[in-house]
């Protein structure tokens, strides 16, 4: 299932919900009554709208690191590998001198 239609509709709940909470606290303030849609207040409406983008926020921090993802492992295998053969290279036997270093001498 595609992520992105989800943040989408995350993000629309909370601006939707944040317009109907400043309408309904202006409402209220201009006809000098408490309204209420469904018991749901103004403050209920805020909170909904903050639950929805940090909800949208790590939806999308998640898709982000799932794309990122192999290009990092690739990256870090790659690292290890390269460390590995570096090992390999200068790997000496303990009775022997290094040829290397004998080539170098003469």
């Amino acid at each position: 299932m595609p992520v992105l239609p989800l943040i989408d509709l995350m993000i629309l709940i909370a601006w939707t919900s944040l317009i109907v909470a400043g309408a309904q606290k202006m409402l209220s303030l201009a006809l000098a009554r408490n309204l209420t849609i469904l018991g749901i207040g103004p403050i209920d409406l805020v909170v909904l709208a903050g639950v929805c983008l940090l909800f949208a926020l790590a939806l999308a921090a998640r898709v982000w690191v799932r794309a990122t993802e192999p290009a990092l492992a690739r990256a870090r295998r790659e690292a290890h590998l390269r460390s590995l053969q570096g090992d390999a290279a200068r790997e000496v036997l303990a009775d022997a001198p290094d040829p290397r270093e004998v080539a170098g001498r003469v």
